[in-house]
């Protein structure tokens, strides 16, 4: 994998990112604001954003691209109420975020990529970055232009270096399918889910690991997969390396990932179901958009 990629998305389709901010490393926000002109904007028609962390010393050509999360909004209704936050409008998002976890520049906190180029592009258009509707709502003024903003935020970084990197790297319920509120509770703390929920949520993961199975399991794939409750484990510290983080056998998300990047060890472990894994951080999750 030396010259291959590594590319982290958020979404909630495979892992929706959150950050603690202690022990981070607080890097400033980057507009392009150049990307207007092409149509690439958020749901409001502000220009996209990323934080970049330079890298340096060995791992100065090597870089890490992080897409933010955030779940979609499905309709007209919800897209409005997310363009007047952070997930709709640039204008929203704080101008400086703590990078952790995988995007820290701490060889303490993040022994194999510390010194890499790390980049977390902020996510404001509300579908994952794959929107590319020329017509915008005159009524609303709302811009559905996720996958503009994806190529234009990619066109930034390569003029800044990424083009010669010799490594770049709330679906579940949404609230329209749930009108009584059956769900809410078991999205936002695990322990409240009865038994009819939990063999739903358990039949996710044994559909999974199906996929998987038919795949089959060459020794150059590596596997992490553990049980836990929550999401984002590789920018959050405290789940991605540090004492007490979720393990497998012995292993750490980072250790598995930095030897399977560096083809050191290759680590295939699944875990048994929830909840069995006394090492989870398993999460409740208070703001909704959250879960």
């Amino acid at each position: 994998m030396a010259n291959g990629g590594v590319c982290l998305s958020c979404s909630a389709l495979v892992c929706a990112l959150v950050f603690l901010t202690v022990d981070g490393d607080f890097v400033d926000i980057t507009y392009v604001a150049s990307a207007v002109a092409k149509g690439a904007v958020c749901l409001d028609g502000s220009p996209p954003a990323y934080h970049l962390a330079r890298g340096f010393g060995s791992g100065v050509n090597s870089w890490l691209v992080h897409f933010e999360g955030g779940g979609w909004c499905s309709n007209v209704t919800t897209c409005l109420q997310r363009k007047r936050t952070r997930l709709g409008s640039s204008k929203q998002m704080a101008k400086q975020i703590a990078f952790s976890g995988i995007l820290s520049n701490t060889p303490d906190y993040n022994p194999d990529f510390y010194n890499w180029n790390k980049v977390k592009v902020r996510y404001c258009d509300g579908s994952s970055f794959t929107g590319d509707v020329e017509k915008v709502d005159p009524a609303t003024k709302l811009h559905y232009r996720g996958a503009r903003v994806w190529q234009a935020v990619m066109d930034d970084l390569l003029a800044k270096g990424m083009n010669s990197a010799n490594n770049v790297r709330n679906i579940l319920v949404p609230g329209f399918a749930d009108p009584h509120g059956k769900w809410h509770s078991c999205k936002h703390d695990i322990d409240q889910c009865p038994a009819s929920q939990l063999q739903i949520l358990q039949g996710f993961r044994d559909d999974f690991l199906k996929a998987l199975k038919e795949q089959g399991t060459p020794s150059t794939r590596g596997l992490f997969i553990n049980s836990c409750f929550v999401h984002c484990q590789s920018e959050t510290q405290e789940t991605w390396f540090a004492s007490g983080s979720p393990m497998l056998e012995t292993k750490t998300i980072a250790d598995a990932v930095g030897d399977r990047f560096y083809e050191r060890n290759p680590f295939q472990k699944i875990d048994c179901p929830y909840p069995c894994d006394s090492t989870c951080h398993n999460r409740i999750y208070d703001d909704p958009s959250e879960a």
